[in-house]
């Protein structure tokens, strides 16, 4: 039977091996804190329509909750650090920006392998129960990943490390093993603000206090109905996630793109697509596209739904051909995003337009509170 810090060394060892770039352990009951901040979170409704977080937050408040025979927890983190800013797409209006994490090959598949084989590596050096997460489980791998010292939860509430930046993903690995712990990570974040400034929709509203509500990854991904008129502005040409706040963070100078895993490398269709091809879309197209992406997950309902918001926001009257098609869409969220978008492009290439109205028979657009719909081309 090996000695528990020499387990330790070899888990850390293989865990490298695996593709992770940090290892923790932490004691299963090392954050009883961080179950009163999510009751207190869901309590305000921060968590929008998110409702799966409300139905486990009994065993996502902590380990136990969620297996009593966790005794302690092992934090392990993988790197998807991009080669460049990408926020330099904000000034491409033209194409759709789609989060860094969604570029390359879907995380949970990859992690959650890496977590199997080092799970089988434990095992096999010391017989045993354990159970691996990744982001799918009602496990708050953030608090626990801090705890085991591999990281610190920054303002934007996301983990943030001294030598990789925030683009990492997490897994946990449950173990009834008693490991000793090692020593929490201390917060780095000093006085900057960035990250909280950065927001493009003020959903970062003070230090480790997001409201979901407001966040554009939220709103691009979990959220199924029409984008609230109040937001979609400041999505710009956002289609799938949100990097701002991560992109702002200054530790991540030290993160780099030879640290990522290469199955995070960036497929080059998905770099920076144009938003033309994206909304000529159907449900095969799409799912060929996004085969073995977490993109596919939303459905190409929902993401049309974006792309148009995109357009809309693009300035761009080359794209109106491609929304007026779905202007009729049999999707009510995704006809209403085109009617906005062509309203938007219509306004912007000719401001009289705010004053047509509908064409007899048509639907009056949801958000003609804010603004009419416009006639369709040589309607």
């Amino acid at each position: 039977m090996l000695e528990p810090a020499s387990l330790k060394e070899r888990i850390r060892e293989e865990a490298e091996r695996l593709g992770f770039v940090s290892c923790g352990f932490a004691r299963a009951d090392a954050v009883p804190e961080a179950g009163e901040r999510l009751h207190a979170w869901l309590a305000e409704g921060r968590h929008g329509a998110m409702g799966w977080m409300e139905e486990r937050a009994g065993q996502r408040a902590h380990p136990q909750a969620l297996w009593p025979d966790a005794k302690s927890v092992i934090a392990l983190a993988m790197s998807y650090a991009p080669a460049g800013d990408p926020r330099a797409l904000e000034d491409a209006p033209e194409r759709g920006r789609i989060s860094v994490y969604a570029q390359g090959a879907d995380y949970h598949k990859t992690v959650k392998k890496a977590l199997k084989a080092l799970a089988r590596f434990i095992v096999d050096a010391v017989p045993s129960e354990l159970k691996v997460f990744v982001d799918t489980a009602p496990v708050m791998e953030k608090p626990l990943s801090a705890a085991a010292g591999i990281g610190w939860q920054g303002k934007h509430t996301n983990l943030l490390s001294r030598t990789h930046g925030n683009w990492l993903f997490l897994g946990v690995i449950f173990t009834e093993l008693e490991l000793a712990p090692d020593e929490p990570a201390r917060d780095h974040c000093g006085s900057c603000t960035r990250c909280m400034v950065a927001c493009p929709t003020g959903a970062i509203d003070g230090p480790r206090r997001i409201d979901a509500r407001r966040c554009i990854s939220y709103l691009t991904i979990e959220h199924a109905g029409p984008i609230p008129l109040e937001f979609r502005e400041a999505m710009g040409n956002r289609i799938y996630g949100c990097d701002d706040c991560l992109a702002a963070c200054p530790w991540n100078r030290f993160a780099s793109q030879a640290q990522a895993n290469r199955a995070f490398l960036p497929r080059a269709e998905l770099v920076a697509p144009e938003l033309g091809d994206l909304l000529a879309l159907d449900d095969a197209s799409f799912r060929e596209m996004f085969s073995g992406s977490p993109i596919k997950r939303i459905g190409v309902k929902r993401f049309l739904r974006n792309c148009l918001i995109a357009a809309g926001n693009s300035g761009r009257p080359g794209l109106l051909g491609r929304i007026e098609a779905l202007r009729d869409d049999s999707d009510p969220v995704v006809a209403e995003a085109a009617e906005w978008a062509a309203y938007r492009l219509s306004e912007a290439i000719q401001p009289s337009t705010a004053t047509a109205s509908p064409e007899p028979g048509r639907r009056v657009s949801t958000c003609s509170t804010l603004a009419a719909p416009v006639p369709r081309s040589g309607g």
